[in-house]
């Protein structure tokens, strides 16, 4: 099971990052287009969902990873004991949050979806299409945050904090700037 969530998380981190190099392409090619008097159509539709897409997609990932900004000044002043407590506290409210967050997400895409709701822009296609990557990510974050959660409950050090010893024994400071 650790296996497939690890798989899991680098997926969605490996999607968001494409998604981000997708923005970098339409935008050259956006440049390049209206230099050469081409005009690249409904890139800018499709560059507001990719951005979304390399947003939601990330969150999983960026958790593991210890990368989301989290309460961290709290929890190094406290002992083992009161810090576990606090994780379990913490990490069991925003699971709460982000499980309102999924069913309020799969509400809106499935009214997207029993409406026939279509795209705006130049690019009609329907709208719940490109909202399903902000699902999948919510989904993915959901997972992350049970799984940090099952790893302090069994009183293991959640990977976000490992990640972030590892980066402190290296030397590397960079999330305190």
């Amino acid at each position: 099971m650790r296996r497939f969530l690890d798989r899991l998380y680098t997926g969605s981190g490996v999607l968001a990052a494409l998604c981000v190099f997708g923005i970098f392409a339409l935008m050259m090619a956006q440049a390049l287009g209206r230099e050469a008097g081409v005009l690249v159509r409904g890139a800018d539709d499709i560059v507001s969902w990719l951005c979304a897409a390399a947003s939601f997609l990330a969150l999983g990932h960026t958790f593991r990873h210890g990368e989301l900004v989290r309460v961290g000044l709290l929890l190094d002043h406290l002992g083992p004991r009161g810090r576990r407590w606090m994780e379990i506290f913490a990490l069991g409210l925003t699971a709460l949050f982000v499980a309102y967050m999924l069913w309020a997400v799969c509400s809106f895409i499935y009214d997207s979806w029993k409406f026939n709701e279509v795209a705006q822009g130049l690019i009609k296609v329907p709208i719940w299409i490109p909202q399903m990557s902000f699902l999948i990510g919510v989904a993915i974050f959901f997972v992350a945050v049970l799984d940090e959660l099952v790893l302090v409950l069994k009183r293991q050090k959640p990977a976000y904090q490992v990640a972030e010893e590892e980066r402190r024994a290296s030397g590397d400071f960079s999330e305190t700037v």
